[in-house]
């Protein structure tokens, strides 16, 4: 049990946080992020295969109708590396094209002209802005609406998203635009689902690309390129420079760095204003801050920008204000509705808006309802220095008033938390460096924190309950109880991330102090020794854990009494803890305690009930009762796909134990599928390397192995043992079993010698971690004897009589985090 609140088997294939896959006559998209498989409807579908794009269909951010020079080798590169590879990234994609560079260099300009200049080649053109995932699947979402109007508007996101996946692969020919892309590996998904178009990407990111697609990293414009674009923009277009006039511009352009972003501000600034070119230089100043590899753009930048402000700043005053505002959220899909309460009405907001958009400094979504901040804009404001005696940074207090005012008062309204959430996530991500506290920002960030846990994702809570924490121990100090609690929640996150490293000394500390400021039998004296006891369990130190445990439960039962629901969760973790250290004699009634007690006092479909209806499946099948064990296991995971929904992480436990007792049964052909979907599903929703996606990981490599195809069950335990030593460590029990299981695979391919040495290590550490005498260590002792029949018998084979094929050790997964 944890201070936070309680919270309220596909084959399709998806990889990476909040992808999408889809397939099948019924279309199915399976999201991270804590989103849910959608299944879509028939007739969507159909919509799906019969709709056609109208001609021209497209959502271009822009004109190409502006001035473009300087790019137009790029423009044929592009062009050559799309029709040979089908993908490219201006900077890095395979298949796919990667454009990459300084931000400000003008990477999306090219994406842009691209797209106009070639647009008639392809039945859809869509730009994707994909700094997020969250944004690649809006983006998949606006296409639905754009194609299928009859029936997209009543569908959510993820399913409009679906329907966008389905069509795609229905209708080949299409452009797909994904810009500014932070994390390429977010987009490893939709290039293996989408092979029959062209997939154009833009990154501030060199790296990262070489297993996605081929790149192409983007310079700065060469100086006659530059001027000419200067000249343009400064003067007007069809305007001819007299001699002096290309003679100052080229000037001013070598102190801009030739900089495609910084030209254009410039630009900007000299027709709006109608200063002199020479003027404008000498406003910058003659010293240039200079860096490894010449000039510094981003200083450049800020010199630009510094002018550009005061321009604005003259015009509008209110419009750098919010400028100074927008520089701590998100720089994309800020809510226009935000902004809005930094003004007095309406009007006021579009006249600041209009100034900031006419000198370039933001731009806005083609509904006009959110603005787009460039990053570098954003980095030049944050880090100017506090002005005034509140030590404030310019705009930092606006910024955390206006998301304090927009935090939902309840749950119930998902899309406004999710429009919401990144520029709350920023803002607790930019805090700068001696700002002054806030406890009213600090609660802000703690109510955010507990919507992504009730939403299941407490692992991406980290940066809100980080920033939280902070807060509150500076304005409360270390021992106010909203500082312990929100030291125990942001260990519970650690937790939840599978970091026990940063878990445990914080619930360690958390402990201590509750127990000095509230008392040895305090409530939350006792849920934070149940917590800390949950935490050893997680990281194999069974001995603390259940020395801990036991206390724990009979301070409950003395203080809140035999049934009341912590006592009950205090008991069923007890159990797990007995069912791990393998005393199932004690772990089995207990649970079965815990069930019964859960189900008269909590309700049968309890969140609750449902963890102890699970674990003691877990425990009669870790007993050899199969039958009893499935029969729980899936009126569990019924129960959790209603109540909790499909992709929560105790639905997806629920999926992968149900998964190891039809193969504890001998039903492969139903345990394989349910393995496969569920190690899908937790790389989506936990990560790639989360303890319970290496469980999945492995659980399916000994599938593939107890079904004939070891080259698949080799090739995945070698994988899951690398990431648990490096995730859990050399010794953790989790670990000890990958390397158990690696070796019996070897073994079953005839490596003999790689199975005994493998299994000798692994023999000498259970007996070191776990005991002489532990069902595990016993295991491996009976597996490694095994081998070295099977080696003698080769050796001999006049004399050997047969084995019998050693019980591998299949760790079955945490029936349950202890709550």
């Amino acid at each position: 049990m944890t201070d936070h609140p309680a919270p309220g088997g596909s084959g399709v294939q998806a990889t990476g946080a909040r992808s999408i896959g889809v397939g099948g006559d019924v279309g199915v998209a399976i999201t991270g992020d804590g989103a849910r498989v959608v299944m879509l409807p028939a007739e969507a579908v159909r919509w799906a295969r019969e709709v056609d794009a109208p001609p021209g269909a497209a959502n271009l951010p822009g004109s190409a109708s502006g001035v473009f020079v300087g790019r137009e080798d790029e423009l044929a590169r592009l062009r050559r590396l799309l029709a040979d590879e089908g993908e490219a990234a201006v900077t890095q994609v395979s298949g796919t094209r990667a454009i990459h560079g300084l931000g400000g260099i003008g990477k999306s300009t090219l994406a842009l002209h691209y797209a106009h200049l070639h647009r008639h080649a392809y039945s859809v053109v869509w730009w994707l802005n994909a700094a997020t995932t969250e944004q690649i699947v809006a983006g998949l979402a606006s296409l639905a609406l754009r194609l299928c109007p009859q029936w997209a508007p009543a569908a959510d996101v993820p399913e409009r998203a679906a329907w966008a996946i389905l069509w795609l692969q229905w209708h080949p020919g299409w452009l797909l635009v994904f810009d500014n892309v932070e994390h390429p590996d977010d987009l490893r998904h939709y290039l293996g689902a989408l092979p029959d178009g062209h997939h154009l990407a833009t990154s501030r990111t060199a790296t990262g690309w070489h297993a996605i697609a081929p790149t192409m990293p983007l310079g700065l414009l060469d100086a006659d390129a530059a001027v000419s674009l200067l000249c343009t923009l400064a003067l007007g277009e069809g305007q001819t420079p007299a001699q002096q006039q290309r003679e100052e511009a080229s000037a001013l352009a070598a102190e801009l760095g030739y900089l495609p972003l910084a030209l254009e501000q410039a630009g900007a600034y000299l027709f709006e204003t109608g200063t002199a070119l020479a003027d404008y230089r000498a406003l910058l100043g003659q010293v240039m801050d200079t860096a490894v590899g010449g000039i510094d753009p981003e200083r450049t930048i800020a010199r630009i920008w510094r002018h550009t402000l005061t321009a604005v700043e003259l015009r509008n005053p209110r419009a750098v204000s919010l400028l100074n505002a927008m520089a701590w959220l998100a720089p994309d899909g800020i809510p226009r509705a935000l902004l809005a309460l930094l003004c007095s009405d309406t009007l006021s907001l579009g006249e600041a808006l209009g100034v900031l958009h006419s000198y370039n400094m933001i731009s806005h979504s083609a509904d006009r309802q959110s603005i787009s901040v460039h990053r570098l804009v954003q980095t030049v404001l944050q880090h100017r220095p506090a002005t005034g005696p509140d030590g404030h940074s310019p705009g930092r207090q606006d910024a955390e008033h206006i998301i304090r005012r927009a935090i939902p008062t309840e749950d119930t309204n998902t899309s406004q938390w999710e429009r919401l959430l990144p520029h709350v996530v920023a803002l607790a991500a930019s805090t700068p460096p001696h700002s002054p506290a806030s406890s009213e920002t600090a609660d802000a960030y703690h109510v955010a924190a507990q919507y992504l846990y009730r939403q299941g994702r407490d692992a991406h809570s980290i940066p809100l309950r980080t920033a939280a924490l902070t807060q509150y121990e500076t304005v409360f100090g270390d021992t106010h109880p909203d500082t312990l609690t929100s030291r125990n929640n942001l260990a519970g996150a650690y937790e939840s991330a599978g970091d026990l490293d940063r878990a445990i000394p914080l619930y360690e500390a958390s402990l201590t102090q509750y127990e000095q400021v509230l008392g040895d039998t305090h409530p939350d004296t006792l849920t934070s020794r149940n917590n800390l006891a949950g935490a050893y369990a997680s990281a194999g130190d069974l001995d603390r854990a259940i020395s801990l445990y036991e206390a724990s439960l009979t301070q409950y039962e003395q203080v809140l009494g035999d049934t009341h629901p912590d006592t009950l969760t205090s008991r069923n973790n007890l159990a797990y803890a007995y069912q791990s250290a393998g005393d199932l004699d004690r772990a089995i009634p207990l649970y079965e305690a815990s069930l019964t007690q859960r189900e008269q006092v909590l309700g049968d479909t309890h969140p609750s009930t449902l963890n102890s209806r699970n674990n003691l499946a877990g425990a009669y099948a870790s007993a050899g009762d199969l039958d009893r064990a499935i029969s729980l296991y899936e009126a569990s995971l019924t129960q959790r796909e209603q109540v909790l929904g499909d992709t929560h992480p105790s639905t997806l436990n629920s999926r992968n134990n149900l998964a190891g007792a039809y193969e504890s049964a001998g039903d492969l052909d139903r345990a394989i599928p349910l393995y496969e979907a569920s190690l899908t599903q937790r790389e989506q929703v936990l990560g790639d390397t989360h303890p319970d996606t290496l469980t999945s990981r492995n659980n399916l490599a000994y599938a593939y192995q107890s079904a004939g195809d070891l080259d698949r069950a080799i090739s995945l335990y070698e994988a899951s043992l690398t990431q648990r030593e490096q995730v859990l460590g050399d010794t953790h029990p989790s670990t000890l079993n990958s390397r158990n299981n690696l070796a019996g695979a070897y073994a079953s391919a005839g490596d003999l010698d790689r199975a005994i040495s493998l299994y000798e290590a692994t023999l000498t550490q259970y007996e070191q971690v776990l005991g002489d005498t532990h069902p595990q260590t016993l295991n491996s002792r009976n597996n490694l004897a095994h081998a070295r029949k099977v080696a003698e018998a080769v050796q001999q084979p006049d004399t050997a009589t047969p084995a019998t094929t050693p019980d591998l050790q299949h760790p079955s997964d945490a029936p349950d985090q202890p709550e």
